[in-house]
């Protein structure tokens, strides 16, 4: 390399450092105006252990929701964890829950699995919003080369996203997902993946369930988690 062309290296390489660095030091947990953190970076605030399935806790008491919470929030504290910033799950364990309700909602997520990694998230309860590796060999079948994002228990409705916007294994993804009724909009990684209808997967000739949380799948894969905001729509 000819001296000129080194000196325009180096001077191009210092002045695109500010901008590398400013994403590299972004604040993390952070929520852009009008929304709120449902992870403080810190620990399992907003969040408890999963206590079955939101159409059989329609069937329980409040006693008996409250003491089976327990044991849930156990088994939560012992294989959900916060390391540096990010929430982690061993792989071991139950789904992790919001402690609120939410009917109509934005929320913005940031995910990342490890190959063959099989999670997702469930709306109000109703699974799921997919997150799976695109080249996991055991889910070929299944569709995951489609990518995330998808509606994946969908019957009626699309199930499967409208374009592969998956980042590879072991680098963060960012779900954008806006729900008003039983209809699903979702962005992967700034492109819209899903825009359709949510089905009810836990009684299906009735509608998607006005309220319920928010949840985080365990499909035994370790997976990570930060970034997630909320804003309720009404």
């Amino acid at each position: 390399m000819n001296a000129s062309l080194l000196r325009w290296s180096l001077a191009s390489a210092f002045l695109l450092a500010p901008a590398a660095m400013a994403a590299d030091d972004k604040p993390q947990n952070s929520p852009p105006e009008g929304f709120t953190a449902l992870f403080n970076g810190k620990d399992l605030t907003n969040w408890q252990g999963l206590v079955k399935n939101i159409k059989a806790r329609k069937t329980m008491s409040a006693e008996e929701i409250a003491k089976a919470q327990i044991d849930a929030d156990k088994i939560a504290n012992a294989h959900w964890s916060v390391k540096n910033g990010v929430l982690e799950f061993d792989g071991k364990g139950q789904s992790l829950c919001t402690v609120k309700d939410y009917g109509d909602f934005e929320l913005y997520c940031d995910w990342k699995i490890k190959p063959n990694g099989d999670s997702g998230l469930y709306l109000r309860g109703t699974p799921q919003v997919q997150i799976w590796d695109p080249a996991d060999p055991n889910q070929l079948k299944h569709g995951c080369d489609k990518g995330s994002g998808a509606l994946w228990n969908n019957q009626k409705n699309d199930r499967f996203p409208k374009v592969k916007a998956d980042n590879p294994i072991g680098e963060w993804n960012t779900f954008h997902i806006k729900m008003v009724g039983d209809k699903v909009t979702i962005h992967l990684n700034g492109k819209l993946v899903t825009d359709t209808v949510l089905e009810n997967y836990w009684e299906r000739d009735k509608p998607c369930y006005e309220r319920g949380p928010i949840e985080l799948q365990n499909h035994g894969n370790t997976l990570y988690f930060r970034n997630i905001y909320v804003k309720e729509l009404n």
